[in-house]
């Protein structure tokens, strides 16, 4: 759906696929600087405003030297986007040197001594050369499979899933806490206060409006604890979450808007079980065994599933794609939350 610009400087609406970066991307070639001399500690994800993913990248030096390869391939096949969904600006004027100059650094050794480094210090073990290049070119063919898309025949007839969501809800709210619901309706620009005492939970908006419609968490000095929980044009009708990926404690909701709206702010475990189709952004619980996760997307902007749940290695990001999207990716155990933005109808088949 073609959009025009917002009157107001707020936040730039999402950039279609063909553009190579928004005014306010990320440069390709300090994320690729950052990845490669100090992506061990997730200052690349930090640089790209995923907080919470950088957080844990950190605290695992890199995933013990696995995560820091995936970004750094990602990256360098183009495929890496900030948290927003924007393309890096500049990949395409300067893909070429880095890649020969990443290929160079591991032809002698400078990428294996830094992985050994980091499994050294965290686990007490190390690993070879050969282990590093033949993950290197693992992860080059992972990144190879997200740049070209998913096969033609990815998509599959949706089924809903099996799992009743008790096990989740009761792990999501002893995670984030409960409280009771919040209802409130209003027009124009508003600050919301969150429950006292909760990390997280779910926020179902409406905004009827013909302008910007963003909501963005707020801590207890008015700074942003890194989540945009809603940034559109017009109407609006979704379910995002809260607290997931936060860095800070969140107090309240921002809202700017021209239209009146209204907030439903429900626990975290109130989420339905996983539904095997919808429209927009919605939030679920999932109970399931590990599994496939057949998705697929009919909108123009951004298409994004993420999993949380209480594995500390989990990557969390499934599917970031912009447009159509169809793909099979794989799904962690439950318990966990499930979150989808979308713009357009989606489905999902666990298999």
């Amino acid at each position: 759906m073609s959009v025009s610009p917002p009157p107001a400087p707020y936040m730039a609406p999402p950039v279609p696929a063909a553009a190579d970066a928004s005014d306010d991307g990320k440069s390709f070639l300090v994320t690729w600087l950052l990845s490669l001399l100090v992506g061990i500690f997730g200052v690349d994800r930090f640089y790209l405003g995923k907080v919470g993913t950088g957080l844990l990248k950190l605290f695992t030096f890199g995933g013990l030297g696995i995560w820091y390869l995936v970004d750094l391939i990602l990256i360098l096949a183009g495929a890496m986007r900030d948290k927003a969904g924007h393309r890096l600006d500049g990949y395409d004027k300067t893909k070429l040197i880095a890649w020969i100059v990443t290929g160079a650094l591991v032809l002698v050794g400078g990428i294996s001594g830094a992985v050994n480094g980091a499994s050294g210090e965290a686990s007490g073990g190390g690993t070879s050369r050969a282990g590093v290049v033949d993950g290197l070119e693992k992860t080059a063919d992972v990144a190879e499979e997200l740049v070209d898309g998913a096969p033609e025949d990815a998509a599959a007839e949706a089924t809903p899933a099996v799992e009743e969501p008790a096990e989740s809800a009761s792990w999501a709210n002893s995670t984030w806490g409960e409280f009771a619901p919040i209802q409130q309706s209003g027009a124009g620009d508003t600050i919301i206060d969150l429950p006292a005492g909760a990390t997280g939970g779910v926020v179902v908006a409406t905004h009827n409006g013909s302008s910007n419609f963003a909501v963005s968490v707020l801590d207890a000095n008015n700074g942003s604890t890194g989540e945009l929980l809603v940034n559109t044009i017009g109407a609006y009708s979704g379910t995002t979450a809260w607290g997931i990926s936060a860095l800070g404690d969140a107090v309240k909701l921002q809202v700017t808007a021209d239209g009146d709206w209204t907030f439903d702010i429900r626990p975290m475990g109130s989420a339905p079980a996983l539904a095997a189709e919808g429209v927009g952004d919605a939030v679920f619980v999932y109970d399931g065994d590990a599994a496939s996760l057949t998705a697929a997307h009919t909108g123009s902007s951004n298409f994004v599933v993420m999993q949380e749940n209480s594995d500390v290695f989990n990557l969390g990001l499934l599917v970031n794609e912009i447009g159509t999207y169809s793909g099979t990716v794989p799904l962690s155990s439950g318990p966990s939350v499930v979150t989808i933005r979308a713009d357009g109808n989606w489905s999902l088949a666990v298999g």
